[in-house]
């Protein structure tokens, strides 16, 4: 892969804009990124240990997946306490820690909120269920059977299954949306909110930067509980009942603006906060932007277009992009191509032997995207998909639904820092999930040695991005795309960037009618004013 001919300085004017404005954002998922007490699972000192390698990414935060309090039934996403550090991660002296080397290295710090569920560990959900007169009886979804025992409507978990279980302490059914063991949060209620802002305000007075609100749009239920109506038959394989309805009811409330408006003019009393929805689902689009909208909501959301995408296309970036116009009242997108939750890019979208040129391609596109940018521990190391044997897995999804759900373990396995080392670099002890030849190959110490090395590849393009304004907050305006060319222009104040793209394993010219010209300022596979080889792409300041 060539390198760098050059770098631009920023325009003047990004350095008005909030830190979080077309900033790159390291997600971490503490389980698997280092253990420092031998147990196998990565823990909150493991993460502080290895800031150096996220900052000499050049990225300008990380964002920390769950280190509360929890059962564990969901790897944290079932929280049993809020405002507490689960043991197996560590304590809140070592999150404390974390915070401030982070800061020390010029990194904001973002963590997620889960506020449309608990754990049933939960001491809310504790209480809730004593007595349905109880001072927490209605913080969370209560509801009676139907006159033949039956739940209260058709309503379906995502994790499968019906989204309703019996208590019999209430002699009533409540609501989860996942699973059993994470009741759903009457988030309606005003004492509920403000219990979920008390607890935004403690990590806040923390030190923390921002947050993921996880699964935003299922916060709110229709309190008359409508029942769901069919889904269409798109043809696609359905694996759970959950995908034989169209979810109008049991997520997606209206009055979940007013609550984000709360949210926002808490975190507006904090310094430059940062605020990011999670949101999916067939109307995925309009709540995002809903959600987003104006300048009392959240500052942005993260967009699913890429994370199940089965092949990166010209014709899916450019849909993309066009959803998020620079129009005035329209909010500002984030994007990833991987996460805790999603299959390895590479695995998906090209063949194993196209890898190693596909990968550079792969983060040159991402970094050329309006909107913020978010990289998955080790999709700099070119990471792929492990795959987990039944008796290995962890995840709750997976084996419910095994084998027709893909295990999301296969993304979430350890960080491979050292190729010589049993363990990776990662424990002292056997890990939670197995690493995989393949990446043990790709770890983090080889990488680092060699100048071609897609890690360093990756320091090179983001530092590219952070110090051009075209790049980091520019328009995006589509120039060109077929079945394998991909042109568009970034363009700020004074600056105008040309980026060219060849996704396919066929060389291309340049599409007739463009005529590139200017300083190129980055390259992979060979690419050039003149052609687009194979998986080629340039940056060209015109």
């Amino acid at each position: 892969m060539n390198r760098l001919s050059s770098i631009s300085l920023a325009n003047a004017s990004q350095l008005a804009s909030p830190w979080w404005r077309g900033a790159v954002i390291y997600q971490v998922y503490p389980r698997s990124y280092r253990d420092t007490n031998g147990d196998g699972i990565g823990d909150l000192p493991g993460v502080t240990s290895r800031l150096d390698h996220i900052a000499a990414l050049g990225v300008d935060a990380i964002w920390l997946s769950p280190f509360f309090q929890s059962p564990m039934k969901d790897f944290g996403y079932d929280v049993s306490d809020y405002c507490a550090v689960d043991p197996i991660f560590g304590t809140l002296d070592d999150f404390d820690a974390l915070i401030a080397r982070a800061h020390q290295l010029g990194l904001k710090v973002m963590i997620d909120q889960v506020y449309a569920h608990t754990s049933d560990q939960h001491e809310w959900f504790a209480q809730s269920r004593q007595s349905r007169d109880g001072a927490l009886a209605d913080w969370y979804v209560w509801a009676d059977a139907k006159p033949e025992g039956s739940p209260p409507s058709n309503w379906q978990s995502v994790f499968g299954g019906p989204a309703w279980t019996w208590d019999a302490r209430r002699g009533q059914y409540y609501l989860h949306n996942f699973l059993s063991s994470q009741p759903q949060l009457n988030v309606h209620l005003p004492a509920v909110q403000d219990a979920l802002l008390g607890v935004a305000k403690f990590w806040l007075d923390r030190g923390v930067d921002g947050f993921r609100l996880d699964a935003l749009n299922f916060a709110m239920h229709d309190p008359l509980l409508t029942d769901n109506p069919p889904a269409p038959d798109t043809g696609l394989q359905r694996t759970r009942p959950f995908d034989f309805q169209l979810r109008k009811y049991n997520q997606s409330h209206a009055d979940i603006p007013a609550f984000i408006e709360r949210i926002r003019a808490l975190t507006d009393r904090y310094d430059s906060v940062f605020t990011m929805a999670e949101v999916g689902g067939e109307e995925a689009l309009s709540e995002m932007q809903l959600y987003t909208q104006g300048a009392h909501r959240l500052n942005s959301a993260y967009g699913f277009d890429f994370l199940y995408a089965e092949a990166l296309t010209p014709a899916l970036v450019a849909a993309a992009q066009a959803d998020w116009p620079a129009d005035e009242g329209t909010g500002w997108p984030s994007w990833a191509f991987e996460n805790h939750d999603a299959p390895r890019a590479l695995s998906r979208w090209c063949a194993p032997q196209d890898r190693e040129a596909f990968a550079p391609l792969k983060m040159l596109l991402l970094a050329s995207l309006r909107g913020n940018i978010i990289l998955y521990q080790g999709e700099e190391l070119g990471l792929t998909q492990v795959d987990i044997p039944f008796e290995q897995l962890q995840d709750p999804e997976a084996i419910a639904n095994w084998p027709l759900t893909l295990s999301r373990d296969g993304a979430r396995t350890p960080m491979p820092w050292s190729a010589q080392d049993e363990h990776g670099g990662f424990s002292a002890d056997t890990p939670w999930l197995p690493l995989g030849e393949d990446n043990m190959a790709k770890a983090a110490d080889r990488q680092e040695h060699d100048p071609d090395s897609l890690l360093q590849f990756t320091r090179a393009v983001l530092a590219l991005r952070g110090q051009n304004a075209a790049l980091r907050e520019g328009d995006f305006a589509l120039l060109h795309a077929d079945e394998a060319r991909l042109v568009f222009r970034r363009q700020a104040e004074g600056q105008s960037m040309l980026c060219a793209f060849n996704l396919s394993a066929e060389p291309a010219a340049w599409p007739q009618g463009i005529n590139p010209a200017g300083r190129p300022l980055i390259a992979v596979g060979n690419a050039d004013m003149t052609a687009l080889p194979a998986f080629g792409a340039i940056l060209i300041e015109e």
